[in-house]
């Protein structure tokens, strides 16, 4: 019997992988559509040219855009200017000193950019969400990355981790602000010289990914241009007592999931934080209750 017939011959059409969310996309976009996103992109990215020191941050700012908006395999610089300029030395190093050094302030863009959104999708009751991404990486050299649990391969791998901040209204959502999540042990002395390297600030200090959502929700708050009202965040968050009380405090409501064997009161409590024992005795290594109330499920 002849083998051959039971094998069976490689398509050469392209594989076609399924979003993230496994849904088909709710839009039917035409060629034309596309046309005209670009076109508002460019527009887009106007609205930021005076934030930029000089000429040529503006212009390297727009070709690392395109670049990102590609649909290169590998986003990185050297590819990108393969792509778009050709075989061009002083071009990739022009684009990696923008990208290293250039100095603009990033403030001043997220600032331009959340006043952008609370005039197009801003409302009072809009929400804020809250949440952690990771990035899988192959080399070490990447400021924060170690072994750690990543969202996006479902299991513990070299990666970064980001902490993301969403406004959600009845006219849209988008992104307003992020941060990356330094591990604790990149603080370590051990760790030093990779932290120079990367151009971590000598001042900035370890905070948890709560303690960095909270930030930045207490930073849309003070600048008082982005209208909203609730904030919403899964249990790693949820479960977090300052995170909760920090959103309290700024007088917004909270939407938050917390783990299914949470313990609760029936009553108000006071709850200690962990700290120094009182009168000399021993420090108290997590959250504690003062009284003798009982939580129940």
């Amino acid at each position: 019997m002849n083998q051959a017939k039971n094998v069976k011959k490689a398509s050469s059409a392209p594989v076609v992988k399924a979003p993230p969310s496994g849904h088909k996309p709710l839009d039917n976009l035409a060629p034309r559509d596309i046309q005209n996103l670009a076109e508002e992109l460019v527009a887009y990215h106007e609205e930021f040219a005076d934030l930029y020191q000089r000429r040529e941050q503006r212009q390297w700012a727009e070709f690392y855009l395109q670049g990102q908006l590609s649909d290169l395999e590998r986003k990185t610089v050297e590819p990108m200017v393969l792509a778009m300029k050709g075989r061009d030395a002083n071009a990739v190093r022009a684009v990696q000193q923008f990208l290293g050094e250039g100095t603009w302030d990033d403030a001043a863009i997220l600032a331009r950019r959340e006043k952008l959104v609370a005039q197009d999708i801003g409302e009072a009751e809009g929400g804020l969400i809250c949440d952690g991404s990771g990035f899988p990486k192959k080399g070490a050299h990447s400021v924060g990355v170690a072994p750690q649990y990543c969202g996006a391969v479902g299991n513990i791998a070299n990666s970064q981790q980001g902490v993301f901040l969403v406004y959600l209204g009845s006219r849209g959502h988008t992104f307003v602000d992020r941060r990356l999540s330094l591990p604790k042990h990149w603080f370590g002395a051990q760790y030093r010289e990779k932290r120079e390297r990367c151009g971590v600030p000598t001042d900035l200090e370890f905070q948890t990914e709560p303690e960095l959502a909270l930030e930045m929700v207490e930073g849309v708050v003070k600048r008082a241009q982005l209208p909203f009202q609730w904030v919403c965040a899964d249990e790693h968050y949820g479960m977090n007592p300052a995170f909760l009380d920090g959103l309290d405090a700024l007088g917004k409501w909270y939407f938050a999931e917390v783990p299914k064997n949470t313990m609760v009161w029936p009553a108000e409590v006071e709850i200690i934080a962990p700290g120094k024992g009182s009168m000399g005795g021993r420090a108290r290594g997590r959250w504690s209750l003062l009284g003798r109330r009982r939580p129940q499920r």
